[in-house]
Formats: structure tokens, C-alpha cells, sequence
């Protein structure tokens, strides 16, 4: 197909064979990440919280996408983020990355950056490569919203 690069050469077994146009809007890519839900929420101390649900795998393939849509909502809509992983059965090194760079993105603007319901397989990714320790890992996303975020200095 002229203009366009076949990808499914590198993708882990099981992803679907795609064609991506450079430059494509990524929308239009097909990935792990089939979708991602997105909600609000207004703690008790007032702090707006965003919500991303991804579904899927958070790999080589689907991360850059994850990590534009946290910079995105981080520089535009509010810097408290929780993630909730628990549609997400298998994170790689590109999936922590992202994750590593939402939370810094997050600390720069003095916002909070929270993991929840990390599926038990993808858990132990967290664990081996010792990053549990890195983040604000809650077990339940009630949990998650119930900790104060962290404030401003004025």
C-alpha cells in the first residue's frame, strides 16, 4: 500500500495487523488500548480529580497514546490524576514510562498522580521492577479519592 508503513511486524502476538499513514490521527489507529473512560470527580476538599479508566494492554504500542492523553489532561484540565488499572492485564516498560512521565508531569504543577485496581497480573510488573514504591498505588479507587491531594505553595 503506497503512504502507508505496515506495522504488525513488531507487535506482540495477538494484536491486530494494521496499516498506519505517518502522520495519521490516532484516532484512526487501532491498538491494545481499545478505549479509555474518562470521569470527574470533586473530592471533599474540593480538588477536581480526573479519572482514566484504559482498557486493554499498556505497551510499546498503546503507551505513547496513554501518555499524550495524560499530558493532555494534565496541562489542560486539571493536574490531580488517578488511574484505575483494572482493565489493564499486561503493562511493559513503555507502559510504566508513561506512567512514570504522567506522574512527573503531575508533580511539576504540584498536582497528584494516583494508581488504583492494578490487575493482579499486571501487578507484578509494579513489584519486580520495584516502582510500587515509586507511585501512590491505592487498592480501591474509593481509597484513591478519599487522600487528600496534595496542595499548592503559595
Amino acid at each position: 500500500m503506497p503512504g502507508f508503513i505496515r506495522s504488525e511486524r513488531y507487535l506482540p502476538a495477538g494484536h491486530i495487523n494494521r496499516y498506519v499513514r505517518p502522520g495519521a490521527p490516532s484516532d484512526l489507529i487501532k491498538s491494545g488500548i481499545n478505549s479509555m473512560e474518562q470521569r470527574t470527580f470533586t473530592t471533599p476538599h474540593g480538588n477536581e480529580v480526573i479519572i482514566l479508566n484504559p482498557l486493554g494492554r499498556l505497551d510499546i504500542t498503546t503507551a505513547w497514546q496513554f501518555r499524550l492523553r495524560l499530558q493532555e489532561t494534565i496541562s489542560e484540565a486539571t493536574p490531580h490524576i488517578l488511574v484505575n488499572l483494572s482493565e489493564v492485564n499486561f503493562i511493559d516498560s513503555s507502559g510504566l514510562t508513561s506512567l512514570v512521565a504522567g506522574m512527573r508531569d503531575a508533580d511539576k504543577i504540584d498536582g497528584s498522580f494516583r494508581i488504583c485496581n492494578v490487575h493482579p497480573e499486571a501487578k507484578l510488573v509494579f513489584e519486580v521492577t520495584m516502582m510500587d514504591s515509586v507511585f501512590e498505588i491505592y487498592d480501591t479507587e474509593a481509597e484513591a479519592l478519599s487522600a487528600p491531594c496534595k496542595q499548592a505553595v503559595a
